[in-house]
């Protein structure tokens, strides 16, 4: 089961620019509309075989998202990545459509 973490806690670790590498797990076209800023796009169904030269440390902090709460590409991808041997993986369930009720900033890949 993944751990999960707060978009409180995600916001807080930006604003504090702690070390975290935030992904999105999502289809390329969702993330270039907008992402939490920072994120890298590696889609669920890729995690797999990008993840080894993408996030090399597997000690690293690591917060996966998707869209939402039904949305179910961060937890497949967390799942993936802690059966890689990754040991700091958090979830961010609620996903982008939570971040952005807040008015939180995104980025945008232009």
């Amino acid at each position: 089961m993944p751990n999960s973490i707060t978009r409180e806690q995600i916001k807080e670790k930006l604003d504090n620019q702690a070390s975290m590498t935030i992904i999105e797990a999502l289809p390329k076209k969702y993330f270039d509309t907008e992402h939490l800023p920072g994120a890298l796009n590696i889609p669920h169904d890729e995690i797999r075989k990008t993840a080894p030269a993408a996030l090399p440390d597997k000690n690293a902090y690591i917060v996966v998202y998707c869209s939402s709460t039904e949305c179910q590409n961060s937890k497949i991808a967390t799942n993936t990545l802690q059966q890689l041997g990754y040991t700091n993986v958090f979830e961010y369930v609620e996903g982008k459509q939570h971040w952005l009720e807040a008015n939180l900033p995104v980025e945008r890949t232009k």
